[in-house]
């Protein structure tokens, strides 16, 4: 069903045939004649201050309990004084209307018996007249129209007729909602209601508030929506904002707005009218439900969701089946939407946390790469700092081994000029010719270029003989550094492969360089790659 059916205004009886009539009003006030008197600010401003007080709402419920208890209190200490009794009586039951229909029903029937027992008829009266709107109002249609059946409105007096035309203009207003959904039948009761409304008014005192209120709603219901919204906007202005009026009165002023086609003004008053009925604590209410309707429809549902389930709650505990009857029926879209909604979130939430996982998994991954990255930056700073202390020593050491054979150099100048001074010529050129004199200073260089080189690959000489077969190790003797093979591999580690500067460095001839390299390749486990294998000693 559309919910511009389930929101109609209280008392609608509208008929086919005056279908053509309401849209020809209408079009007198086109929705972009005017500006609204309110903004959208101002709208969310009024629909903040219901949220604040629909989270008071068992708060206000309170208040009005006690309030109740009370007056129960006070009833009970009244039993010696008839009249008395049947006046707290009628209080306590006018003070459940619209807040527990089951109560108000129970203590009008009380009230009802004890005045018919005790000869107090016109008390019986309105007690059988306020009787028959609940009766209606619980769904009891039949029981409502036989209780105003034995109501004879000629003996009443004016303020007794006043309270059945206000009990029947509602009865009957109940009863055109009951019967929505037929058409013809819902239009003879809010027919019938308005009839009520039209004898009651010639009733009231013009100038005070119940007149005023009837008299609007009455406009309204007669479509002289002028009338009424300039009337209710003066009504409004001038009552207490808790009181009854007041949330009836902003009601008729929102369905006037929307017949206007001022959709802020429709808001801002529902929103008005359901605070109110929040404040009082007033269970049986409209405005909240077609406040949650039309909210819907804009797409706030979780707010709408929210409005309508209070709705719904106030329905059930004031035993309303009319209101039940109307709030269930959006209800069950707008939960249907709500769960949807729920689902599409649960959803997401799966995904986001899908996601997260996936998320989670990548970061340990690129923890566990970056911290194995870090250590492999970690080992190579290190290598790159022993590299560095590797270089400062080869150079501390080369430029030793420079200073040596500087050193050596000035001394044999020195004894060259002596022998050349003294004339022993002879003698000096048979000390250069002599072989010892090439052996200690070749000896004196090997056994620094030994220390220099295995501080630089301390483990050469055991990666040598990894290199060559188990039957061909290379065996040194005790004190010695390195021997000549040795020598001639390290020259290769070392990236000096060209013979005749090994020859010219170790005092060889170039073919026994070229006999020793040999000799050790054939002696390797792997002939073809042992070059290459020695090159790779000590790499990173």
């Amino acid at each position: 069903m559309p919910y511009s059916i389930l929101l109609k205004p209280i008392n609608r009886f509208v008929t086919a045939s005056s279908v053509i009539l309401i849209l020809a009003l209408m079009s007198l006030f086109p929705s972009g004649a005017s500006a609204s008197r309110y903004s959208d600010d101002d709208v969310e401003h009024l629909l903040r201050q219901l949220d604040s007080e629909l989270r008071q709402r068992e708060h206000y419920k309170e208040l009005r309990s006690a309030r109740i208890d009370s007056l129960k209190m006070l009833r009970s200490g009244k039993t010696a004084d008839r009249d008395g009794w049947l006046d707290l009586t009628m209080r306590v039951a006018i003070e459940y209307n619209a807040f527990n229909n089951d109560s108000a029903l129970v203590y009008y029937t009380i009230g009802l018996d004890r005045a018919a027992s005790w000869g107090k008829d016109t008390v019986a009266s309105e007690f059988r007249a306020r009787r028959a709107t609940y009766l209606s109002l619980s769904g009891y249609m039949s029981d409502a129209l036989n209780e105003v059946a034995q109501l004879d409105t000629a003996a009443m007096s004016d303020r007794l007729k006043r309270v059945f035309y206000t009990a029947t203009r509602q009865m009957y207003s109940y009863m055109g909602f009951y019967y929505e959904g037929f058409e013809s039948t819902s239009d003879y009761w809010n027919n019938r209601s308005l009839d009520a409304q039209k004898r009651l008014l010639g009733l009231l005192d013009r100038h005070s508030p119940e007149y005023r209120l009837n008299l609007g709603e009455y406009y309204f219901r007669c479509r002289e929506y002028t009338k009424s919204r300039n009337l209710l906007l003066g009504l409004v202005g001038e009552i207490d904002p808790d009181s009854s009026i007041h949330a009836i009165a902003c009601h008729i002023l929102a369905s006037i707005a929307n017949a206007r086609g001022d959709h802020n003004e429709y808001l801002y008053y529902l929103a008005k009218s359901a605070v109110t009925d929040l404040r009082r604590a007033t269970m049986e209410v409209v405005s909240l439900q077609e406040l949650g309707g039309v909210l819907f429809e804009m797409g706030q549902s979780g707010r709408a969701h929210d409005y309508l389930m209070a709705a719904m709650k106030n329905a059930v505990e004031s035993r309303a089946a009319v209101r039940m009857m109307q709030t269930t029926e959006l209800l069950n879209v707008v939960e249907s939407d709500h769960l949807a909604q729920i689902d599409s979130w649960r959803k997401m939430m799966t995904l986001i946390m899908v996601i997260l996982v996936i998320s989670l998994m990548a970061l340990v991954v690129t923890t566990f790469y970056l911290r194995r990255q870090l250590r492999r930056v970690q080992a190579l700073r290190a290598s790159l700092q022993e590299a560095g202390r590797t270089k400062d020593v080869y150079l501390s050491r080369f430029m030793a081994l420079s200073s040596i054979y500087m050193d050596k150099l000035k001394q044999f100048c020195k004894l060259a000029n002596r022998k050349i001074s003294a004339g022993q010529t002879d003698e000096l050129l048979k000390m250069v010719k002599s072989p010892k004199f090439i052996d200690e200073q070749s000896r004196e260089f090997y056994s620094v270029f030994d220390d220099a080189f295995l501080h630089l690959y301390p483990n050469f000489v055991e990666e040598i003989n990894r290199l060559l077969r188990p039957d061909q190790q290379i065996t040194l003797a005790e004190g010695e550094l390195l021997n000549s093979d040795l020598r001639i591999l390290a020259f290769m580690r070392l990236g000096i492969d060209d013979a005749n500067r090994v020859a010219q460095i170790l005092n060889f001839s170039v073919n026994t360089v070229y006999a020793y390299r040999n000799r050790l390749r054939n002696r390797a486990v792997s002939r073809d790659t042992f070059e290459a294998d020695i090159l790779r000693i000590g790499s990173l």
